[in-house]
């Protein structure tokens, strides 16, 4: 134990006298590394790593008069080197693996002629490597959008699969590219560019499934075919533009009544909608009112007017790819004119009432005065007597007399009444 303590402390003094040695910047810190990649790596396939000394503060770095005055110590195990490129102050690699995975990559400079000194800057990077197709899918339309993965319905859209190759790995493949675009169309094509239309809003994920075949010669000679495959998608979001805004409502309405306006949206939901009341019709402006989120293509206003006067409802309404504008003008009338406009119905109305209370009236005494004149009634008359009065309608004239008797007292006897004296 004592000797591996002296052996470490040894080490230690002997990195401290071999460090004024090193270069007057390095014990500054004031070096980095930088490194680049072309990962991932498919399996087989060369993959390239690059190291650069810079400074930190961006300023150029003074060489000295001699060239390559600094060297870079890669560690890359268990990937196979296949080259090694240095230059003053830079180094590339290129490595190769046949097993998938990821695989750490180090590096560190040192001054060429002190390989034992302080390290003037360390770096590290991870290679990805994997046993399938590397490479990406491309969706582009000829319509400029701001809103990414977002297209236009009944709009062509270019499909592309861009294989990532850098060292040429598959040059001699041949490819066969299965495509599904979500809505139910599949095809198969040995293009790697396809042309789609989608007829319907929605959201799509595009499926590709990439086989490559190529021949490579074995160990024996003998030839053998290989092949690697890869799956890759897309998530696309189709949009129909805001063609515009149909509303639905009145142009003329009284103070304290209130208004519903329908807008019917002539495009793809979700929709932002911003409305607000003006004096004239004039678009709005940023931040002018409050955005209200829309699900489906119809929305309803309500508003209750106070005062009276001529305003108009201006509405903006915008969805991933477009936005539009659109006005309606409504006239407010004050609320007082409203019971000159119903004064003549109602009038009118009273009137036919007290016409008709008159008329039953004056038929009741027409027909009590030809009860009294004309004891025995029509039939049509007796006839509706007996409806009206029911049970209480006397059948005999006698009995019919007497109660005009008793009704209408003032009236003369139809008979002279004859007394009878007993001697």
């Amino acid at each position: 134990m004592a000797l591996a303590v002296w052996s470490r402390l040894g080490r230690i003094l002997w990195l401290a006298c071999l460090l004024p040695l090193a270069p007057a910047r390095v014990a500054a810190g004031l070096f980095e590394l930088s490194l680049t990649t072309d990962g991932p790596s498919t399996t087989g396939a060369e993959a390239t790593i690059s190291a650069s000394l810079l400074t930190r503060d961006n300023s150029s770095l003074a060489l000295p008069a001699k060239a390559h005055p600094y060297r870079f110590h890669w560690i890359h195990t268990p990937l196979t080197l296949i080259g090694k490129t240095e230059e003053d102050l830079s180094s590339t690699i290129r490595l190769v693996n046949s097993a998938p995975g990821e695989f750490p990559v180090s590096v560190w400079v040192t001054a060429a002629d002190c390989w034992m000194c302080q390290p003037v800057a360390r770096g590290f990077v991870v290679l990805p490597v994997t046993e399938f197709l590397v490479g990406n899918l491309v969706v582009t339309q000829n319509t400029s959008l701001p809103w990414p993965s977002s297209y236009l319905t009944k709009t062509i859209l270019k499909v592309s699969f861009l294989l990532h190759d850098p060292s040429n790995f598959f040059k001699t493949a041949s490819f066969l590219y299965s495509w599904d675009f979500g809505d139910g169309t599949q095809m198969v094509t040995e293009d790697s560019v396809v042309y789609y239309n989608y007829s319907i809003i929605g959201t799509f994920t595009v499926k590709l499934k990439v086989v490559a075949e190529w021949e490579q010669a074995e160990p024996d000679a003998v030839k053998g075919v290989m092949q690697k495959t890869g799956d890759f998608s897309a998530s696309l979001r189709l949009q129909e533009t805001l063609r515009g805004i149909q509303v639905l409502g009145p142009t003329l309405i009284q103070t304290f009544q209130k208004l519903t306006v329908t807008l019917n949206f002539l495009g793809s939901p979700p929709l932002t909608v911003c409305w607000r009341l003006k004096p004239e019709c004039l678009p709005l402006e940023e931040g002018e009112c409050h955005p209200v989120t829309v699900d489906s293509t119809e929305y309803n206003l309500t508003h209750i007017f106070r005062d009276p006067g001529d305003y108009c409802f201006s509405i903006r309404a915008e969805n991933a790819i477009s936005k539009t504008h659109q006005y309606h003008r409504v006239q407010v009338w004050p609320s007082s004119i409203q019971p000159a406009v119903f004064a003549f119905p109602c009038a009118t109305l009273i009137t036919v009432m007290l016409a008709c209370i008159m008329y039953m009236t004056l038929r009741n005494a027409t027909q009590q005065k030809d009860m009294v004149e004309n004891p025995e009634p029509p039939s049509g008359v007796r006839c509706c007597c007996q409806m009206c009065c029911g049970p209480f309608l006397l059948e005999t004239p006698s009995e019919y007399l007497e109660i005009v008797r008793e009704n209408h007292g003032l009236l003369p006897p139809l008979y002279k009444s004859v007394k009878t004296y007993t001697v």
